[in-house]
């Protein structure tokens, strides 16, 4: 990790146990000592162990997209992958720096740049999909849960649906009406050249289409592997089955008893939407404001609450960075490239 890396962690690190501090202000440290003691931490684990085969089902998904040009790529540096996306994603704005990072940690273990890039992309669209077909279904089920109580976040969550969307809706275009596209982005650049000095407006114009022309070359593998596709579809809903269960295991370890499974993950696929349009690394702040919002409605306990969030929070997102961290130390193993 770089010197701007290290810094961004331990700022995350700071602001997180700043949120904590922040969110117990107010809340009985009888209560919440009382709340921790009667912990069951059983399903605490249980919470942990659907952490960890989330991002084990990530490890399976590289593993498989690796498989035809890598046959002997180790479970242990597919796994690695995610471990640093986690971490990289968690520290930068947007996650943005997840791609990078993985891309980097390919390049370490011997896949050259082309396949790397053609790897992370299918991986990117795929987990995009599942994303926003989780939210359609969710969004049926679940809007109505949160829309009366909630109408500053039903607006964050429509919002962020349509980026979504927006995204997977472009990434299709460019696969299947490549020459459409092209003339399409060409129109909407225009106007700009108004604004712009010419040296500029040429090379945005310019990296624009590049990113265009790389994405449609690499799209044509991903249209060539629909079984390949379809099955790494399968492991990332599994992986998101993982992930979005995870709360349902903290209230139980809370004895909240009232909570049913299916509203649980309905409201924390929402949050999930939620979270990704804050631009501060990790959604610090809204991650915990939402949480906190949407969740209130099982809990009653003020200092419940605030434990719950904190679990949550630890489980999501510190136990991923510092899994990162981990994986950033050990070394890969070289893979020779076979056709």
């Amino acid at each position: 990790m770089s010197k701007k890396n290290k810094l961004a962690l331990l700022i995350m690190i700071l602001i997180g146990v700043g949120i904590f501090f922040y969110s117990v202000q107010g809340i009985s440290y009888r209560d919440l000592v009382g709340d921790i003691t009667h912990l069951n931490w059983w399903w605490i684990a249980v919470a942990v162990l659907c952490m960890a085969l989330s991002i084990v089902c990530e490890g399976f998904v590289v593993k498989e997209l690796l498989k035809r040009q890598f046959p002997t790529y180790s479970f242990k540096d597919s796994l690695r992958i995610p471990l640093i996306e986690a971490l990289f994603n968690g520290i930068t704005p947007f996650a943005s720096g997840g791609q990078p990072a993985q891309l980097f940690a390919l390049l370490q273990s011997g896949v050259d740049a082309g396949r790397a890039t053609s790897i992370l992309l299918m991986k990117f669209v795929v987990y995009q999909s599942m994303i926003v077909l989780n939210f359609i279904v969710c969004l049926f089920l679940g809007f109505h849960l949160i829309a009366d109580k909630l109408h500053v976040m039903g607006l964050l969550l429509i919002f962020g649906f349509l980026i979504h969307l927006a995204v997977i809706l472009g990434l299709l275009l460019i696969m299947y009406w490549y020459d459409f596209t092209k003339k399409m982005t060409n129109l909407c650049l225009r106007p700009f050249k108004r604004f712009l000095a010419p040296e500029r407006y040429e090379k945005y114009d310019k990296l624009i289409n590049e990113k265009i022309d790389n994405f449609y070359r690499e799209s044509l593998q991903l249209k060539a592997n629909y079984r390949l596709l379809f099955k790494v579809s399968l492991i990332t809903l599994v992986q998101l089955f993982f992930y979005y269960i995870i709360p349902f295991f903290i209230l139980l370890a809370l004895r909240v008893e009232h909570a049913e499974l299916l509203t649980v993950m309905t409201l924390h696929v929402l949050i999930v939407m939620v979270i990704s349009l804050f631009p501060i690394p990790g959604g610090a702040g809204g991650a915990e404001y939402s949480f906190s919002l949407i969740f209130s409605t099982f809990v009653n306990s003020g200092s419940k609450l605030v434990l719950a969030m904190i679990v949550w929070r630890i489980i999501t997102y510190y136990l991923g960075m510092f899994g990162g961290m981990v994986a950033l130390v050990i070394k890969p193993d070289k893979y020779p490239k076979q056709d």
